[in-house]
């Protein structure tokens, strides 16, 4: 290859190296369709070789975008926000884009205008939702209304259009199945937030898991929870103190079995002898907790890499959709057999 001398590298030195037009250099750090493989490779090893980095003032100009998404998320759980963050960013590096995150409280009356206001300031080229988000009929159709490009994650509306979900019913009932052969009848669920379609699917699969094993649905085992840790606490507090308390609990995600778990063990319960808890999500903290946390394995992260990888092809023009990903039971020591002699308060 060339030698370059004085000065920083421009896209027209990346051109000459490579053999090719500027043009054609610039499709390629655009990730525009219909260029030759073997062209692409040779733009990117020029590129890599004299150390070229586009210009991002210069490259929206010349594309007539940002190369900016922004993450819009409202959700208790930390961890699980930084999963997506960390998914969306291993999507948006190769492709040479920034992302900015955003924070909007669903309970806020002006949580719909925040949003506007993000996305006339700083004009990112589409909008990753996470939910209960997802499902924020206003904030949908400002964003519709407006042209708004955006990818949903775990959405509980069938017809979204782009972004990535998993099938929690039927994580959770083959969960229960499982909880149910180690001899479990009395188990309990703490829900999560109202909004958030998550609660549904997971309350559904519980009373799925309920039903095919013969066992009759019970309101005083099923409590609200907000998807926190503090839920889970104050959840354990209530159902520890039933005359016949639960053998087992599911918790909605894994901040509130972590919660459940901090109280029981408070009480002087040895968990899984004396009381199974499992949870949803298989957040870092679920193998950090102890005993380890039996959950459902959501690839969180990988859904943020899915979802803005999505938003990216639509961007570009490409094919894009909604696509299911995978879940995995994880069964760890937080579970185990039914106590033989189930405690009575």
């Amino acid at each position: 290859m060339g030698k370059i001398t004085g000065g920083a590298t421009r896209i027209e030195d990346v051109a000459r190296v490579a053999g090719v037009s500027m043009k054609t250099v610039s499709r390629v750090f655009n990730h525009e369709p219909n260029v030759r493989a073997d062209t692409r490779a040779k733009v990117e090893a020029a590129a890599k070789a004299l150390h070229y980095r586009p210009n991002p003032s210069a490259r929206s100009l010349a594309g007539h975008r940002s190369y900016l998404i922004a993450l819009v998320y409202d959700n208790p759980s930390a961890s699980y926000v930084m999963e997506v963050i960390s998914g969306v960013l291993d999507a948006c590096e190769p492709a040479r884009y920034s992302m900015m995150v955003r924070p909007v409280k669903l309970d806020d009356r002006d949580h719909v205008e925040l949003v506007a206001e993000t996305v006339a300031q700083y004009a990112p080229d589409g909008l990753i939702l996470t939910p209960p988000l997802t499902d924020d009929a206003a904030l949908l159709r400002r964003l519709d209304a407006q042209g708004v490009r955006y990818a949903s994650i775990s959405p509980k509306t069938a017809n979204a259009r782009l972004g990535a979900h998993l099938d929690e019913r039927s994580a959770v009932r083959e969960m229960m199945a499982h909880i149910v052969s180690l001899g479990h009848r009395r188990i309990a669920h703490v829900k999560g937030h109202r909004d958030h379609g998550a609660t549904d699917w997971r309350l559904a699969g519980y009373r799925d898991g309920l039903r095919a094993a013969g066992i009759a649905y019970d309101r005083a085992l099923v409590v609200a929870g907000e998807f926190s840790f503090e839920s889970g606490a104050a959840a354990a507090e209530r159902l520890l103190a039933l005359d016949a308390p639960p053998t087992a609990i599911f918790a909605a995600n894994d901040d509130t079995a972590a919660g459940i778990m901090r109280v029981a063990s408070g009480q002087g319960l040895r968990i899984p002898r004396d009381v199974s808890v499992f949870g949803f999500d298989d957040l870092p903290m679920a193998r950090q907790l102890w005993p380890a946390l039996t959950t459902v394995r959501q690839p969180s992260r990988a859904m943020g890499r899915i979802a803005a990888e999505q938003l990216l092809r639509a961007i570009r023009g490409e094919a894009a959709g909604m696509v299911e990903v995978p879940y995995e039971l994880r069964l760890r020591d937080s579970t185990g057999p039914v106590p033989t002699h189930p405690r009575r308060r």
